[in-house]
């Protein structure tokens, strides 16, 4: 209901919204994600507490991005580095605190994922940048940047996943999945670009 009176009030502002069909797709894909949770959950009958560790990464940074200034010159930058500093963002300091995050973010991955396989490696979490990135442009992230959004991300997360966990149950080589994750980024990116020259604001 509030993704459809948003859309209603940007149209009424006429500005430019996705058409309904792939607006009807990621309210269908938001439903179906939560309803797999909801399943997940209701199997293991409890609560894992990477869950809740995710939920509370995810309620933090969207409330940075959306609620703070450090999250809007974020999205200046992605936008237009240029413009944003000619606006009087710190480029540099943004970029800094920006790779900081990212570092401590990547910690955390590995402290989990260790966790999970109960063992640490030099090759652990190898080629997880593809999954990653993946997600993002999955997630609704722009080529050109400066469009995104946090659970936009962690839905081409889950999304990843399961592709990660049927090729594993359908015994598929790891080049096979490789090649499947790289199929799914470059369509991605694909339609990315394809939505902007359609709206005229590919630049």
């Amino acid at each position: 209901m509030l993704g459809w009176r948003r859309r209603q009030g940007r149209i009424g502002y006429g500005q430019q919204v996705d058409p309904i069909a792939v607006f009807a797709a990621k309210n269908a894909l938001a439903v179906v994600v939560v309803m797999f949770i909801a399943v997940q959950l209701a199997r293991f009958k409890n609560l894992p507490w990477v869950l809740v560790l995710l939920g509370a990464l995810v309620l933090a940074y969207t409330t940075l991005t959306n609620r703070s200034v450090f999250g809007r010159r974020i999205y200046a930058m992605g936008g237009n580095p240029l413009a944003a500093r000619l606006s009087g963002v710190n480029v540099k300091s943004v970029s800094f605190w920006l790779f900081v995050n990212m570092g401590v973010l990547s910690a955390v991955a590995g402290i989990v994922f260790a966790g999970r396989l109960n063992q640490a490696g030099p090759t652990a979490g190898n080629m997880f940048e593809l999954d990653a990135i993946a997600a993002a442009f999955i997630g609704g992230a722009a080529v050109q940047g400066g469009v995104g959004k946090v659970i936009g991300a962690i839905t081409g997360g889950l999304i990843m996943g399961v592709i990660n966990n049927g090729m594993s149950l359908l015994g598929a080589p790891s080049e096979r999945v490789m090649l499947i994750k790289g199929l799914v980024l470059l369509a991605a990116v694909a339609f990315d670009i394809w939505t902007k020259r359609r709206s005229g604001t590919a630049r």
